[in-house]
């Protein structure tokens, strides 16, 4: 399959862009007051986040390199 420069860019975007917004809901998760419970241990709350936070990251990785690969790929094309 073939990409488009302008596909490649998009999900080379999608994948920094993940990169950015999903560390940051994590940080602001951790100190959010649900996160844990009185004697310290974390709730449910927490763990579900970090789950979504760890699969987001893992997908917005793999898109991520796709998008960089199509573009490399269209940069050998047009040399």
């Amino acid at each position: 399959m073939t990409m488009s420069r302008r596909v490649s860019l998009f999900l080379l975007a999608f994948g920094v862009w993940s990169w950015i917004i999903w560390p940051t809901f994590l940080g602001n998760i951790w100190a959010d007051e649900r996160s844990f419970d009185p004697s310290g241990a974390p709730t449910g709350f927490l763990v579900v986040h970090v789950v979504l936070t760890a699969a987001s990251l893992l997908f917005g990785t793999t898109i991520g390199v796709l998008g960089w690969r199509g573009f490399a790929a269209t940069r050998r094309k047009a040399a």
